[in-house]
């Protein structure tokens, strides 16, 4: 035990005061800081209050059975680590408390004070490697969300300068091409044909950049981007795939989250690309809706389905997917289609 830090609090629960105070002895010559309880109702009244690094608890105290105070502690709330400590013979029992979340047991033999000490420390030291996972699981979240939001926000903002600023010069040139043309034809030059062409090629320039520029931002910051995106998703999915892609939203459903909406269109998207990659169909329904504090968008379509031999990339976009709603704390489903094809269905939360 490290002597510069604060010391561990062990809180030991067990009717034999005798054994408490050698129990309390032995873990205090090791740098210990104690605490006892003689009973369940005292231990449950202490935790109430306090909350130790560690409990030491009897399998069988007189006032309730250790089993019965981990589910009373579970169920307030305020269970904490914890060994069991048993009679000789109860070593099945033991194991069945291990099974709730015990981290170790002990059993009351000729070495039992012995002991003490070394599996309490080995407790510690898993404990605090638990912890230091969960710590280091809920900053490896926190720092993909920041990525994620950090690549939201330079994909906006490269879609904004796409559609604001050179958009704007593309435009500037076909107006000039187009005066061009007008001055040319005036003078009955026969160049006005290459200016008119010019300006053709300009249009079609700003078509393309203004598609990337949607494409790097597809989500306005009204509450009700959500609901247009989708629904040019669907227009732009009919006119480039030729299949009938239809939006339907009623009553609408309003997410201010922009973040969470560029990733439920992104949902969206995949499940669209996915079914005409793998399912050829003819027809894919965008439905989007809201359950109380939920919203659910359903992508189904009448294609063929999962492939039944998938290529190497195979799960790809369901992986995407399924990150994609894990990140705004959303559930994915992936089912086959009442009829035929597949369903895709993604439900998050609308508010905070």
């Amino acid at each position: 035990m490290d002597r510069s830090e604060a010391p561990a609090t062990i809180f030991i629960v067990d009717d034999d005061r005798g054994l408490l105070r050698l129990i309390e002895k032995a873990l205090r010559r090791e740098g210990f800081a104690t605490v006892t309880a003689a009973s369940g109702q005292e231990a449950i009244e202490w935790l109430s209050r306090n909350r130790p690094d560690l409990m030491l608890l009897d399998l069988k105290l007189q006032d309730i059975e250790a089993k019965d105070l981990i589910h009373h502690l579970s169920q307030l709330n305020r269970l904490v680590p914890f060994i069991i400590i048993t009679g000789q013979g109860d070593e099945r029992v033991a194991v069945e408390m291990m099974k709730r979340g015990a981290l170790d047991y002990l059993v009351k033999d000729v070495r039992f004070q012995e002991f003490v000490p070394a599996v309490v420390q080995r407790a510690l030291q898993q404990t605090e490697k638990d912890r230091r996972l969960v710590t280091a699981e809920q900053d490896r979240k926190r720092l993909e969300r920041q990525i994620a939001e950090i690549s939201h926000q330079e994909q906006r903002r490269m879609g904004q300068d796409l559609h604001d600023g050179l958009c704007q010069h593309l435009a500037g040139i076909e107006l000039m091409s187009q005066v061009l043309e007008q001055n040319l034809e005036k003078k009955g030059r026969p160049e006005a044909v290459q200016a008119a062409k010019i300006a053709e090629h300009v249009r079609e320039a700003i078509a393309q950049t203004r598609m990337l520029a949607r494409g790097l931002a597809p989500i306005e910051l009204e509450s009700n981007g959500l609901m247009s995106a989708l629904h040019e998703l669907a227009n732009n999915t009919e006119r480039l795939f030729h299949v009938t892609c239809r939006f339907e939203c009623d009553p609408p459903v309003l997410l201010h989250d922009y973040a969470a909406a560029t990733h439920v269109y992104r949902i969206a998207q995949e499940a669209i690309s996915n079914a005409i990659k793998h399912g050829k169909p003819n027809r894919i329904l965008i439905d989007l809706a809201s359950e109380g504090p939920l919203g659910r968008l359903s992508i189904t379509d009448d294609g063929a389905g999962f492939p039944k031999t998938p290529g190497p990339n195979a799960g790809m976009g369901l992986q995407i997917m399924n990150y994609r709603a894990s990140t705004i704390s959303g559930k994915l489903e992936v089912c086959p289609a009442p009829k035929k094809g597949t369903r895709v269905v993604c439900t998050f939360k609308i508010g905070s």
